[in-house]
């Protein structure tokens, strides 16, 4: 005898309306929305700079001037102002290249060996690049007089560098740890020794590091002002981010036009180096990936 079971009928559900689409739109377009408004806020200054660099009559107001003109430039490309940018190249390509050159054999056995020191060295390195300048500049200054070495491009340009060291061997050493060991391995079998391996396997793949070291220290000396304003008397010695100061005037007045025109004069070898830098990482991590492929 059968039974026969009364099936009840499914009632079917709306299909649900999925909202991760509209949500993701929105939360991009306020994100663009701040970054737009960031942009414009950095945008802005650098509008009334370049005005500002053209005008004959340059004030504080972003006016369109009604006739172009390079005068400004023309003034700032003097001899003084040459030599000044000449010493801030000399300082910044010291410092970076006498940086990556102590720092790359100080980061090694910090990454490759296991000491019981190593933590605290690398504590210690992450509390010095914390330490502010000016906390040291007074005794440096002494220490510089004793010596008989103020007003010394070499003895500024090794500060600068010593200044620079912590954070370029805390940042080389992070850099080093993703270079694989195996492959000093196998140039120590074909008989390298530890500083061989180091110049011709560790830091060429460690390319993008090491570009990034040497940016980051140029850019911090050519931007530095309190250092050789302090350390360097002579005028013909001074960097150009003391000579900038020339244009700014007492009770507040300032050759606007002049300093504009400096200004872009100043950055543009940054601008360059962030530019080249830009390409040469680009390849280095193309060729990194090949390698490790």
């Amino acid at each position: 005898m059968t039974t026969a079971v009364s099936a009840t009928p499914r009632t079917s559900r709306p299909p649900r309306l999925s909202t991760t689409g509209p949500r993701r739109r929105a939360a991009a377009a306020v994100a663009y929305l701040v970054l737009a408004l960031v942009a414009i806020a950095f945008l802005l200054p650098f509008g009334w700079l370049f005005l500002a660099s053209v005008s004959d009559q340059a004030s504080l107001k972003a006016d369109v001037p009604h006739q172009l003109t390079l005068r400004n430039f023309a003034d700032v490309l003097t001899g003084d102002n040459l030599h000044a940018l000449a010493n801030s190249l000399v300082l910044s390509l010291g410092a970076a290249v006498l940086t990556l050159v102590l720092a790359a054999p100080a980061a090694y056995p910090l990454s490759r060996y296991t000491r019981r020191f190593g933590r605290p060295i690398l504590l210690g390195l992450l509390f010095a690049t914390g330490l502010p300048i000016t906390a040291i500049l007074v005794p440096v200054y002494g220490l510089f007089v004793q010596l008989e070495l103020l007003d010394s491009i070499p003895a500024t340009t090794l500060f600068l560098t010593a200044t620079g060291l912590p954070m370029a061997i805390w940042m080389m050493k992070n850099f080093m740890d993703e270079v694989p060991i195996a492959l000093e391995e196998a140039a120590w079998v074909d008989g390298a020794s530890g500083f061989r391996a180091l110049l011709r396997i560790v830091l060429p793949l460690m390319l993008p590091g090491t570009t990034v070291v040497f940016t980051f220290t140029f850019a911090l000396t050519w931007g530095n002002f309190f250092v050789p304003f302090i350390l360097l008397v002579d005028p013909a010695k001074q960097p150009a981010s003391v000579a900038i100061y020339q244009y700014f005037g007492l009770h507040g007045t300032a050759s606007y036009g002049l300093l504009a025109a400096f200004s872009i004069l100043y950055s543009l070898p940054v601008v360059v180096l962030y530019t080249l830098v830009q390409r040469v990482l680009g390849n280095a991590f193309a060729l990194s990936g090949g390698v490790k492929g």
